[in-house]
C-alpha cells in the first residue's frame, strides 16, 4: 500500500458523492416534471441515483475477477442503509411510514433477499439465468411503480424545478461520468490497500468500499429529513436496498456469474435478519428516535462483528 493509493481512494469516493449529487438533482426535477409523486421519486430516480456508485463498484469487480468485492459491496451496502440511513434519518425527524411500504415494499425487499440467498446456497455460483431474472423483477416493479403513478398524479400540479431542460440532461450525463469513473478508481485503489494490509477482499467490501459507496444514500436521506420530507427518505433506503440486489447483482452476473463462498452465505443471512428487524420496527407505523438508537447501536455491534471476523 502508498499514498497514492490512499489519495486515489479518496478521489473516488469524491467522485461517487459529488457525481451522485448531481444525478439526483437532475433526475429529481426530471421526476417532478413528469409529476411522479415524492415516495415513488424516492423509490426509483433517487434509490436508483444514489446506488449508481455500488453497480459502478460492483459491476467493475465483477469484470476484473474481484467477486468477494462486488456481492460484499452489494450486502454491505444493504445494512448500511437499512441501519445507518433510517437510523441516522429517524434521529433527526419523525419517520411516518404508509401502508403500502408495510404490505408492499417491504414484503418485496424480503422476499427478493431470500431470492438472493437462495441462488447463492444452490450451484455455488450466482447464473446468468439468475441474473436474468432479477432484472426482469426489478423491471417489472419500476414499471408497476410507474403505471402506480401514472394513475395517482392525474390531479396532481406540475410541481416547480429550478434546472432548465437541457440543464437536467446536462446533469444527469455529468453525475453518470464522475459515478462510473469514481467507482473504478475506489476498486482499484480498494483492492491495492487490502492486499498491503493483509486484509481480505471480502472485509474491503462490506466496510472501506459499501459505507463510501453508500454515503450518497447517507447524505441524501439526512437532507430529506432535515427537510421533512421523510418519504423520499425512506424510499430511498428501500429503493437502493431493492436496486442493489434485483439491478446490480442481476446485471453483474448477466455480464459474469459469480462463484460464490460459504462466507457470502453468512453475510446474505445478517442482511435479511436486519431486514426483517428493520420490519418489524416499521409495524408501528414510524421510526423514532428510539428505532433510530436501536439501529445505530445495531450497525455498530455489526461492523464491531465484521472487522473481528475478517
Amino acid at each position: 500500500m502508498n499514498i497514492i493509493d490512499i489519495v486515489l481512494l479518496l478521489v473516488g469516493f469524491v467522485l461517487l458523492v459529488k457525481g451522485a449529487d448531481i444525478f439526483v438533482e437532475g433526475a429529481s426535477d426530471l421526476a417532478t416534471k413528469l409529476k411522479v409523486p415524492a415516495m415513488i421519486i424516492g423509490l426509483t430516480v433517487v434509490a436508483f441515483g444514489t446506488s449508481a456508485p455500488e453497480a459502478s463498484v460492483s459491476i467493475t469487480s465483477a469484470l476484473t475477477n474481484s467477486n468477494a468485492i462486488a456481492i460484499s459491496n452489494i450486502l454491505g451496502s444493504n445494512v448500511f442503509n437499512l441501519l445507518l440511513v433510517i437510523g441516522a434519518t429517524a434521529l433527526i425527524y419523525k419517520i411516518n411510514i404508509q401502508e403500502v411500504s408495510i404490505k408492499q415494499d417491504f414484503p418485496i425487499l424480503l422476499v427478493s433477499g431470500i431470492l438472493l440467498l437462495l441462488f447463492i446456497i444452490t450451484g455455488h455460483v450466482i447464473s446468468r439465468f439468475e441474473g436474468i431474472l432479477f432484472l426482469i423483477l426489478i423491471i417489472a416493479y419500476v414499471t408497476y411503480l410507474i403505471m402506480k403513478a401514472k394513475k395517482e398524479s392525474k390531479n396532481m400540479p406540475v410541481g416547480t424545478t429550478h434546472l432548465s431542460n437541457i440543464r437536467i440532461i446536462l446533469y444527469i450525463i455529468l453525475g453518470l461520468a464522475f459515478i462510473i469513473f469514481g467507482g473504478d478508481l475506489v476498486v482499484d485503489a480498494s483492492r491495492n490497500i487490502a492486499l498491503g494490509l493483509g486484509m481480505s477482499e471480502t472485509l474491503v467490501g462490506l466496510t472501506i468500499v459499501s459505507i463510501g459507496t453508500s454515503l450518497p444514500e447517507l447524505i441524501t436521506s439526512v437532507t430529506a429529513a432535515y427537510n421533512k420530507q421523510t418519504e423520499i427518505a425512506l424510499g430511498n433506503a428501500i429503493g437502493s436496498c431493492l436496486f442493489n440486489i434485483l439491478f446490480i447483482v442481476g446485471l453483474t452476473t448477466s455480464i459474469t456469474p459469480i462463484i460464490t463462498t460459504n462466507i457470502m452465505v453468512i453475510d446474505t443471512i445478517i442482511m435479511l435478519i436486519v431486514i426483517v428487524i428493520t420490519y418489524l420496527l416499521a409495524y408501528d407505523r414510524d421510526f423514532d428516535k428510539k428505532d433510530g438508537i436501536i439501529m445505530l447501536t445495531l450497525f455498530i455491534i455489526y461492523m464491531i462483528y465484521i472487522i473481528i471476523r475478517n
